[in-house]
C-alpha cells in the first residue's frame, strides 16, 4: 500500500489518487463520523449501517485512521516524535481566509464559481488579499443576483478559472484553508482546480462555523452575520467574496483570543477541542411495576 505523506505545512495541490488517500487528505483537515465519511470520500448517502460498514471496510485495518467509541475517525499520530514545527503557536501559523461566490449549491449539479477571495492572515493580522471575478461558463440564476449583487455582464468579459488558477493557487499554498462552513467552499475549490488543472486541493482546513459553536455555544446564531454582530466586525457589501472573505478573518482572529484564552495555543489543541462531544444526558430509568407476589 502506497503511503501518502500528509504534511503540517498547508493547502497543496496533488493528484487525486485512492480512496484511502482521498480519506487521509479529508481526516487530516478535521474529524468525521462513519456518515461524513462515507459521504465524503465513497459518495454514500443514506443507510447509516451500510455507510457504517462500509467505512469500517475501508479503513479499519489501515494504521493510518483511527476510529473512537462514539464512531468520529481521524487521521492517527505518526509514531516516535512529534515532527519539529507541529506544535507552533497559532498565532505563527499561516492561514489564507477563503470565500468564494458561485451560480449555486453544488458543483456535482454543474454550478461555478463567478468570485473569490483570499484573505492571508498571519502573526495577529491580516497580511494581503487577492480577489478577482470569474466568467463561470454558464448562466447565472436571478435569484443568485438578487443575492449577490453579481450580473451576468459583471463575469462576461473576466476571466475563466482555469486562467486565474495558478494565482488563486499561489494564494492558497502553503496556508492552513479558512472559511465560513468551509465544506462548501473547499468543495467549490476542489472541483474548479480538478476542471483547471487535473489536480486536488490538499492540506489543513478550518471552519470557523464549528470553531465558533465549540467557543460560543450561547450564541443563537453563528452565521457570518451573527458573529460579525458580535464581534463588532463591519461587512461592507455582504455576499461578495472579498468582504465576506476579510470579515471572517476578522472573526478568525477573535476566535484566537478566544481560544488562548482557554489555554489552546496550537493546532493539535484546536483539534482536540473540535473532536470534544458533549457529553450524552442520562436518561433516568423508569420504576417498572411490580407484581404482586414480588411486593
Amino acid at each position: 500500500m502506497s503511503q501518502l505523506v500528509l504534511p503540517l505545512e498547508g493547502v497543496r495541490l496533488e493528484r487525486d489518487g485512492s480512496l484511502t488517500d482521498r480519506a487521509l487528505r479529508v481526516l487530516a483537515a478535521e474529524p468525521l463520523t462513519s456518515a461524513e465519511v462515507a459521504s465524503r470520500v465513497l459518495g454514500i448517502t443514506g443507510g447509516a449501517g451500510a455507510a457504517a460498514s462500509a467505512v469500517f471496510t475501508l479503513l479499519g485495518a489501515d494504521p493510518r485512521f483511527r476510529v473512537d467509541t462514539h464512531g468520529v475517525w481521524s487521521v492517527a499520530p505518526p509514531p516516535g516524535p512529534a515532527e519539529p514545527g507541529s506544535a507552533r503557536p497559532l498565532r505563527e501559523e499561516s492561514f489564507v481566509v477563503v470565500d468564494v461566490e458561485t451560480t449555486g449549491g453544488s458543483p456535482w449539479r454543474g454550478h461555478r464559481v463567478t468570485e473569490v477571495a483570499a484573505v492571508r492572515v498571519r502573526g495577529g493580522r491580516i497580511e494581503d488579499t487577492y480577489s478577482t471575478l470569474v466568467n463561470p461558463e454558464r448562466p447565472i440564476p436571478a435569484m443568485i443576483t438578487h443575492l449577490t449583487g453579481i450580473t451576468q455582464a459583471m463575469v462576461a468579459d473576466q476571466p475563466r478559472f482555469a486562467q486565474v488558477a495558478r494565482q488563486v493557487s499561489g494564494a492558497l499554498e502553503g496556508s492552513v484553508f479558512v472559511a465560513h462552513n468551509a465544506a462548501f467552499d473547499w468543495r467549490f475549490m476542489c472541483h474548479e482546480m480538478s476542471l483547471a488543472t487535473g489536480l486536488t486541493l490538499s492540506g489543513r482546513q478550518l471552519c470557523t462555523v464549528r470553531l465558533s459553536r465549540k467557543l460560543l455555544p450561547q450564541l443563537p446564531s453563528r452565521s457570518l452575520d451573527g458573529l460579525a454582530l458580535y464581534f463588532g466586525v463591519e461587512i461592507e457589501s455582504r455576499h461578495r467574496a472579498l468582504d465576506d472573505a476579510v470579515a471572517t478573518a476578522k472573526v478568525l482572529l477573535r476566535l484566537m483570543d478566544l481560544l488562548e484564552e482557554q489555554g489552546v495555543g496550537d493546532w493539535d489543541g484546536v483539534q482536540r477541542m473540535l473532536r470534544r462531544r458533549k457529553p450524552r444526558k442520562s436518561r433516568k430509568r423508569k420504576a417498572m411495576p411490580q407484581s404482586m407476589e414480588a411486593a
